[in-house]
């Protein structure tokens, strides 16, 4: 065979290959890959990436840069390189299916196989792998130690299995913790050493030090061999004579310090009680938690602060008689004490001293009522929504550490936060509050907040800036405090010294909060980026460029990118990648992030903040990707996840992002399956507006073929031109990649919006780009349809009530009456829906007494008798955004007027399923509507008859008739 011939059969081969490629279906989803967790190790020479898939172990795989080698970890999950970086320590999870089993069956968790703890040796190659593992920890700056808990496998009291991940550790807030077997390991020798009856346990940061807390078993009362069954009665009498006022004691519990260097072991607190809260300081000489030694049972325990320091061998014990303590407040257990990174102030929680509930009031005498009053300052929904929370609620207060009999008080229940500043380092705290500017939250959608310097010392109040509507950073080092006034636009900085406020931005005439917004409110602004060493300077960012800004008001601001960005439509930003370094040098160079507003194309590039000179371009792609990269902290090696819509997420290390290494290889089974393409299309709409959208085809694209359409819309949504759109059981989305695979365009058209007319401002951008999109002889004008969730629900409900240009319809989770909905609530929050249509999403702009009109003219149900589209509705009885009343009054409207409609109801389920089975459930009947509408194929027996209630949980309805609905 000649070179010629042999050409064209490798060509007539491809052609075949690439014509007998399938379209996806519903069953590739559960396999399908994306880049889980991933790490690089701080000298820069491993790199640990997960590969995960929807449904089914994960695979953790370790590349060697040296060698250039990969090591597969099959079900490895939650990898950690020791700081040394000759040591990767990862669990090993038993088989998915295993673990689905005994959740869907409710077995209990002791039928499972426990986690193996595998250590990965860098230097041998070699994995050393230990069973029965319930959680470890390393430290996170120091040594090659790894601690970790041995389950009891002789314990056959294992609870039932839940939703939980069954390998959490013992946590802090765990009183009924079980008492394991601790296990510490030095990893450079080997060797272990064994601590019994363990619930809880704390590394120092540094890796020198480790304190646990050991706790008695409680001895199980044995049953004589004559005992014989209480009868009713009996059980009832020994219930009272169990009765709850009777103390019952806590178990002995025993905190001590490892020493890991010398194995030496320091007791240093034991009572019959309970510690937790564990905190080292940086350094490891000091240690503070909490204790109580109340009852185990009594409703209200009193905890104390217990501090230690090992290296000035200073002890010190706080307790609710404190003379510093405020009446009737006491120590709280439910806030971690931190230190200070200079170790010099310890901050711990106080709070009222909580009221015991009254055990002695039988429940059904007394009514359960919630009692709504105009003077509070929440929603009784958001109260309750918080409760649980605000049952927990402590306040700072802050002790020197040179002088631990002292402490000051430097919260209060007035104020909403507290901010440590200069990692608790500083002389102050930045103080919080929203006091009298709750109750507008209600329809504002957020509070105005005021702020104070509070010292540490004193707790002497100095107020900053009051009744602020925007936002506060405090530098790095807590010299100033920058601020940003969203209703006047204006960058301000405050000088804690000497109390000065400084306008930063005022004679500038380039905006820098959102050029782009189009809500009836004020814009937010685009943000900080960075500050320079030693406080000198801030970055802040316009829509493109980054400036330089002197807080003490001594230089004029600079344009750092030298405008480059607004020139060019490129958006900067900086990166952090390092937390322990929290400012950049002005002379040294920097790598900036880059995004291409008009091709989409992500990168970087490289700059000094000093120079002001255009910034140099390293690699600019049309990929997504670049925006979060993570660096080796002791070395100049990188590692990134790239994407686009044709190519799956990969993970690839670089030292330069000139020269880039793919490590990974995620879903080489797309290439058997009709893919797509993504491009942009611009158009022009009736009233002259530019705008951009993103239209995706098949693979197999064929111009001389007509192709039906379906229309997907969220605001903007071009700017993901190209990310990677796995095939997959969406929330509520549309599947794009399925729908293209099988024979779909699918369109996503930017929508901006006009205070007061949402409804008309989507018709405008939406049917604008579907008519220009059918200018093109391949689009099949008859056969389009809309999908859209949540607020895209909303614009599917107006479109359909106000044009009849679309074949079928989807509406998710939609808000058909403005009217009824304004007052709702938004349960996942408990806020009032107000704010929604007066300042938010719904951009009415005005209140319902306000505006009636708008809110009649802006709901589809007003207008609903117009439908003539097809429609199905999707409305959760949980649903925790939008009242799932609203699908209804959409559905009964529909039905009473005999148009074709259809509610779907995810019993239980929320705003966006998050129920894995319903996902899967919805794209098979979105798949079916569509199919049926735009492609004139068969439609399910569930779409012809329904599924009555007597059906439900037998029949899912998706069998093909010849019928018509």
């Amino acid at each position: 065979m000649n070179l010629k011939s042999a050409v064209l059969l490798l060509l007539l081969m491809a052609s075949y290959v690439y014509g007998q490629k399938k379209p996806l279906d519903h069953s590739v989803y559960d396999n399908w890959q994306n880049i889980g967790a991933r790490k690089i190790s701080n000298d820069g020479k491993w790199v640990g990436y997960s590969v995960d898939v929807q449904e089914g172990n994960p695979d953790l795989y370790l590349h060697s840069a040296k060698n250039k080698s990969t090591k597969k970890f099959p079900r490895a999950t939650k990898m950690e390189f020791t700081s040394d970086s000759r040591f990767a320590v990862f669990h090993i999870r038993p088989f998915y299916k295993d673990i689905k089993a005994v959740k869907d069956k409710k077995l209990k968790q002791n039928k499972l196989t426990k986690d193996t703890l595998a250590v990965f040796d860098f230097s041998k190659g070699t994995t050393e792998k230990i069973p029965n593992v319930k959680g470890f920890k390393i430290p996170e700056k120091g040594g090659s130690f790894v601690a970790y808990l041995l389950e009891n496998m002789k314990d056959k009291s294992s609870d039932s299995a839940s939703d939980k991940d069954d390998d959490d550790e013992n946590k802090d807030d765990d009183t009924k913790a079980k008492p394991l077997q601790l296990v510490i390991r030095n990893l450079l020798d080997g060797k272990s050493t064994t601590y019994d009856n363990v619930v809880r346990y704390q590394f120092s940061k540094n890796g020198k030090q480790l304190v646990f807390v050991t706790k008695k078993p409680e001895e199980k009362p044995k049953k004589g061999k004559e005992e014989k069954k209480d009868s009713l009665e009996d059980k009832s009498l020994a219930k009272k004579d169990t009765d709850k006022s009777k103390p019952k004691k806590y178990t002995l519990q025993t905190v001590q310090v490892v020493d890991l260097k010398t194995g030496n072991v320091n007791k240093i607190s034991e009572m019959e009680g309970d510690f937790s809260q564990l905190a080292f300081d940086e350094e490891g000489n000091q240690l503070a938690f909490v204790g109580t030694s109340s009852a185990q049972n009594d409703l209200v325990k009193l905890y104390q602060l217990y501090y230690f320091n090992f290296k000035g061998n200073k002890n010190k014990t706080v307790t609710n008689d404190h003379s510093q303590m405020k009446k009737n407040w006491v120590i709280s257990e439910n806030r971690l004490p931190i230190f200070s990174k200079n170790g010099k102030q310890l901050y711990f929680g106080v709070a009222p001293k909580p009221v015991a509930k009254d055990t002695t009031l039988i429940a059904n005498d007394h009514a359960v009522v919630d009692i709504w009053n105009y003077k509070d300052d929440y929603l009784q929904t958001v109260q309750l929504k918080e409760l649980r929370n605000d049952l927990k609620k402590s306040y700072a207060a802050v002790m020197q550490t040179d002088k631990p009999e002292l402490f000051t008080n430097i919260d209060g229940e007035d104020l909403d936060t507290l901010r440590l500043v200069n990692e608790g380092n500083a002389e102050f705290v930045l103080g919080i509050t929203s006091v009298n500017n709750r109750i507008p939250s209600q329809w504002e959608g957020s509070s105005k907040k005021t702020y104070f310097i509070i010292d540490n010392k004193t707790g002497e109040r100095t107020e900053m800036i009051r009744n602020l509507n925007g936002s506060v950073a405090v530098s790095p080092l807590g010299k100033f405090v920058v601020i940003f006034d969203r209703e006047k636009g204006q960058w301000l900085s405050y000088n804690v010294k000497t109390k000065q406020t400084v306008p930063l931005n005022k004679d500038l005439s380039v905006s820098f909060v959102d050029e782009e917004f189009d809500m009836p409110d004020f814009p937010n602004a685009y943000g900080i980026a960075s500050w320079t060493d030693n406080d000198e300077s801030v970055i802040i960012k316009d829509r493109y460029d980054l400036w330089e800004f002197f807080p003490d008001g001594s230089k004029k601001p600079r344009n750092i990118t030298n405008g480059f960005g607004r020139k060019n439509k490129i958006t900067f930003d900086t990166y952090d990648l390092d937390k322990d370094i929290r400012s950049v040098n002005r002379k040294n160079s920097i790598y900036l992030s880059a995004f291409d507003n008009v091709s989409k194309a992500n990168g970087i590039f490289k700059t000094t903040v000093q120079s002001g000179s255009d910034p140099v371009k390293i690699q600019m792609e049309n990929v997504w990707g670049y925006r979060s990269i993570q660096k080796a902290k002791n070395a100049e090696d990188y590692i990134l996840v790239k994407e686009s819509y044709t190519d799956s997420p990969n993970i690839f290390t670089t030292s330069d992002f000139k020269n880039q290494e793919k490590l990974s290889n995620t879903n080489p089974q797309q290439s058997l399956y009709n893919w797509g393409t993504s491009e942009l299309v611009n158009w022009k709409t009736p009233k002259g507006n530019s705008s951009t959208g993103v239209l995706y085809k098949p693979e197999n694209f064929d111009p001389n073929k007509k192709y039906p359409m379906i229309v997907y819309f969220y605001e903007k949504l071009s700017d993901n031109l190209n990310r990677y759109v796995a095939p997959s059981p969406t929330p509520s989305r549309l599947n794009i990649s399925y729908f293209v695979s099988n024979g779909y365009l699918v369109f996503t058209p930017d929508i901006s919006y006009v205070d007061g007319f949402p409804g008309e401002s989507a018709m405008e951008y939406i049917n604008s780009g579907v008519e220009k999109l059918k200018e093109n002889s391949w689009v099949n004008g008859s056969k389009i349809g809309i999908q859209g969730q949540s607020w895209g629900g909303y614009q599917v409900a107006y479109l359909i009530a106000h044009t009849d240009m679309y074949a079928a319809a989807w509406s998710g989770a939609p808000v058909v009456n403005m009217t009824s909905a304004y007052g709702g609530i938004r349960w996942s929050s408990g806020m009032n829906r107000q704010f929604q249509y007066e300042k938010s999403q719904s951009r009415l702009g005005k209140n319902l007494w306000e505006a009636p009109e708008l809110y009649i003219k802006n709901s589809p149900l007003f207008t609903i008798d117009q439908v003539k589209t097809p429609v199905v509705i999707m409305s959760n009885d949980k649903d925790g955004a939008v009242p799932w009343y609203q699908g209804i009054e959409m559905f009964t409207a529909l039905r009473r007027l005999g148009k074709q409609a259809w509610l779907l109801n995810y019993n239980g389920d929320d705003h966006n399923l998050i129920k894995r089975q319903n996902r899967k459930d919805i794209q098979i009947r979105e798949q079916q509507f569509f199919d049926y509408y735009l492609k004139d194929a068969k439609a399910p027996v569930w779409m012809t008859k329904g599924i009555p209630a007597t059906q439900k949980g037998k029949d899912w309805g998706f069998e093909l008739t010849d019928e018509k609905p």
